[in-house]
């Protein structure tokens, strides 16, 4: 395969809302770049970047996918993305080996959800947008008010930078062309063709609506640019060979978000995009020099273009050949038959067959065998990667997402996206003891492709936790489990890990006396417990004067209050924010032992639990829901009903963020509730916030299906 420089080289996420046609549209740009003998389909699990054994099952994609095509001299690396909420990080993280993004918009949606979303992350992100209002052979295609209204509605939205840089040819039978509107050339495709289109003439339908949309462009790129300008009043319009290098620099620029119109499906369109990406997209070595930080360099380090600022460890990278090699990973998969597969974007130098880099993260030493460019699952070996390209290499040992790597005696870490919190948390239990051997290193390596994933054990509850984006991510995990790594396992709802305390002070004696022939046991303490502020944990005072208690026995009473305390009192739940002292108690010379005060300190710790007013704690969760503001009122009512208290209301667009308090038993399936109530629409986050006063009626219910904890007198 040819090895292309960074000027000939194109990356670009393809982003959108669920089922807007991103996979769908990717395997027709194959096609039509005669990549691929057939166009993949989603639905038969043969489109390119729809492999993983979970996204063709449910026909949806759950993480990103490279493929590319070879198109006129220029290789073109596509990034397929999830279009679902809950898999949004995903998303997020394909922007930082692309220089630009493809924006879909379903012709008969319109803009939704995770389309205003990924749009925001490349906002973010500083990454050009270009608009593809996909699926354009539907029958309802432009929606209720037609298209002029679907172009009307992006220019509300994202503003008047949405310029239409094509228009579409529909009649009677449906989409079947578009008008170039800088070139002012049409063409026909035919449906479930090539893709590829026969240049016609143009209908004179269109004639004025494409010669109006031709002078807003130009309008359009011309403002700010001085020169254009005049060149505009004087002629009236642009020279097409000026008018294409000034619509490529106002794209890489920002100024201009153009929109395109095609058919994935029906493969029509689909050349005249990858022309555009090609002639108008940025290519890696346009784009600025990337930001690293390099804590090991103090002083000012200059070579080349490469500069790091003194004493803050600062630099930037140009995307060159000339610089020295580094890359950063921004994926990592497992495959059943490679191995640990790492997905990277050269950010400088030159990447070669069996070279050995640093791993600056790690500090360790990788070598790059089996160097590759990947066409969805599959890896086409290479014998070098130039800066500003996407590669793969397999079995590298200890290199994960996120890392950075270079030639040796180097020193910089680019950055990634963070990944945001897991939103729900369910408890997790091998059916089987060999089921429990293959959980955690299944696990792990599940962990390793995808960095939102959490697995821990509860100390509170002694669970297993397995922690995700939602319902539908965790039970991904869990079939995973079950079809690579052949452990099973069952969800269960989490133990909502609440706690006791005591709202009152109370003094109590705790004696415990036996004889049992010979040395008996003997123990009598006496202690005061008081209540600490909320968080306080536990504290343990010794008050004992005049030796009524031998000091050495004093740990052996804070021991079986501990003890006691944890065991809980009302409902078996851990007994925290108190303060113990004891103050008192007897001994005897020959039956005193540490096991008899510490028996001694369980009695008084139970008596005195007795009158301090016991009350059951739980832990209350900072939540912030993000949905649409037509949902907002439904949703604070929702919250109202759960307890919750909501705390701010902040409107972004025609978005709502609602901040709230919610006790964590009101929040385990609100997942599933959020996505019923919004339509999708939805998505929130969560975190522990504090703990608080369990109410009375609901404390009863609590307390109606908890066992009572029982204590032995006897060890």
């Amino acid at each position: 395969m040819k090895t292309y420089q960074g000027s000939e080289i194109r990356n670009v996420a393809v982003m959108g809302h669920a089922h807007s046609g991103k996979t769908t549209l990717i395997a027709a740009l194959l096609h039509a770049a005669k990549m691929t003998p057939t166009q993949g389909r989603v639905a038969d699990g043969s489109a390119v970047t729809a492999y993983d054994e979970e996204e063709v099952a449910r026909g949806v994609t759950m993480q990103n996918a490279v493929a590319f095509a070879e198109w006129q001299g220029a290789k073109i690396n596509f990034v397929d993305t999830p279009g679902f909420h809950m898999f949004s990080h995903e998303a997020r993280a394909a922007l930082l080996p692309v220089e630009s993004a493809v924006i879909l918009v379903n012709a008969q949606n319109g803009v939704e959800a995770m389309t205003e979303r990924v749009w925001k992350f490349a906002e973010e992100a500083n990454v050009p947008r270009i608009v593809l209002v996909n699926q354009m052979d539907h029958p309802k295609a432009g929606g209720g008010g037609g298209l002029s209204a679907l172009v009307e509605d992006l220019v509300d939205r994202w503003g008047r930078q949405c310029v239409p840089v094509q228009l579409p040819i529909s009649d009677a039978q449906g989409f079947h062309g578009v008008v170039d509107l800088v070139t002012m050339e049409s063409y026909s495709y035919t449906p479930n063709g090539d893709g590829r289109g026969k240049l016609v003439e143009l209908p004179n339908s269109l004639a004025a609506q494409a010669k109006a949309a031709h002078e807003a462009l130009v309008e359009l790129v011309a403002e700010g640019k001085d020169e254009l300008m005049e060149e505009y009043f004087e002629k009236g319009t642009i020279p097409q060979e000026h008018l294409i290098a000034a619509l490529h620099e106002a794209i890489r620029e920002d100024r201009i978000f153009p929109v395109l119109f095609s058919s994935g499906l029906a493969n029509m369109a689909n050349d005249h995009l990858l022309d555009f990406i090609k002639n108008y997209a940025p290519s890696p070595v346009e784009r600025a020099p990337i930001a690293f930080h390099a804590p090991a360099l103090e002083a000012v380090a200059t070579n080349g273009d490469s500069a790091v600022e003194a004493g803050l460890g600062i630099g930037f990278r140009k995307v060159e050949d000339s610089e020295p090699a580094g890359l950063v990973v921004f994926k990592t998969m497992t495959d059943p038959f490679s191995g640990r597969v790492t997905f990277f974007k050269v950010i400088s130098g030159i990447v070669k067959n069996e070279a050995t880099l640093e791993n600056y993260t790690r500090r360790t030493q990788e070598k790059m065998s089996h160097l590759s460019v990947m066409q969805g699952r599959k890896g086409i070996e290479v014998p070098e990667l130039h800066a500003g390209d996407i590669g793969a290499v397999a079995k590298l040992r200890d290199t994960l997402t996120g890392d950075t790597l270079g030639a040796k005696g180097g020193d910089m870490q680019v950055d990634i996206p963070l990944f945001p919190e897991p939103a729900m948390t369910y408890a997790i239990e091998p059916k089987t003891r060999a089921d429990e051997d293959k959980l955690a290193p299944a696990i792990h390596k599940l962990m390793e492709e995808d960095r939102l994933i959490r697995f821990y054990r509860d100390p509170m509850t002694n669970e297993f936790l397995i922690a995700g984006a939602g319902q539908p991510h965790i039970e991904t995990i869990v079939s995973r489990l079950k079809k690579r790594y052949h452990a099973e396992v069952t969800l269960k709802a989490p133990k909502v890990p609440y706690r006791e305390t005591i709202r009152a002070k109370a003094e109590a004696q705790g004696r415990h006396k036996k004889q049992t022939g010979g040395h008996g046991q003997f123990g009598d303490c006496k202690i005061r417990m008081e209540p600490l502020p909320r968080g306080g944990g536990f504290e343990f005072g010794n008050e004992v004067f005049g030796g009524a208690v031998p000091r050495n026995f004093i740990p052996a009473i804070e021991k079986g209050i501990v003890e006691s305390a944890a065991r809980g009192y009302l409902a078996g739940y851990p007994v925290v924010d108190f303060k113990a002292t004891v103050y008192d108690g007897s001994y005897h010379d020959v039956d005193s032992n540490e096991m008899s005060f510490k028996m001694a300190g369980r009695l008084a710790f139970r008596k005195c639990m007795e009158a301090c007013k016991p009350c059951l704690l739980e832990p209350v969760m900072k939540v912030e829901i993000e949905a649409p503001d037509e949902f907002a009122g439904a949703l604070m009512g929702d919250l109202n009903g759960r307890r919750g208290r909501v705390g701010g209301m902040e409107s972004k667009g025609r978005t709502t963020v609602i901040n709230a308090q919610v006790p964590m038993a009101e929040m385990l399936t609100y997942g599933t509730i959020l996505t019923s109530m919004t339509q999708g629409k939805g998505s929130y986050r969560m975190e522990m916030d504090h703990y608080d006063i369990v109410p009375q009626l609901v404390a009863e219910k609590i307390l109606a299906n908890a066992k009572r904890p029982v204590e032995d007198e006897e060890e």
